[in-house]
């Protein structure tokens, strides 16, 4: 994205990742310190009333961010927040994306607030979010 002002409604964050495998989640689970069983442990999962196990949250979470820095150099962001929306299956394939909803000043800043979502490939919301961006 170069520094030229966005506009309402433009999408400035797509980004597609590939399905989320067992490996992904044990990688995940040693690189974040998450050992929760639930993400990597199926008769866990399994007891715990779920059919298999299931991504964490702040993996999918990661991919979000990353599709924004993607987008946009982290020097020009100001903020990121986030909410989770539904558990994310094995083997989802997630596509990030974001857009403008609104262009503001602030402390003589020009800024944008997006308007972000992780979806799987059956069109279901995982994550919400904003980001509030610099142009």
């Amino acid at each position: 994205m170069s520094a030229t002002q966005p506009s309402i409604g433009e999408r400035i964050v797509y980004k597609e990742f590939p399905p989320i495998t067992r490996h992904r989640l044990a990688l995940y689970c040693g690189a974040s310190g998450d050992h929760n069983p639930i993400h990597v442990d199926f008769d866990f999962a399994r007891q715990a009333g779920f059919p298999d196990v299931f991504s964490h949250g702040m993996l999918v979470m990661a991919y979000l961010g990353q599709a924004l820095t993607d987008a946009v150099p982290p020097s020009r962001i100001r903020s990121f927040s986030t909410r989770f929306a539904a558990i994310t299956e094995l083997g989802a394939r997630l596509t990030c994306e974001g857009t403008v909803t609104e262009l503001i000043e602030h402390n003589g800043e020009k800024q944008a607030k997006l308007s972000l979502t992780t979806r799987d490939q059956s069109g279901e919301i995982k994550l919400v979010g904003e980001a509030v961006i610099t142009f």
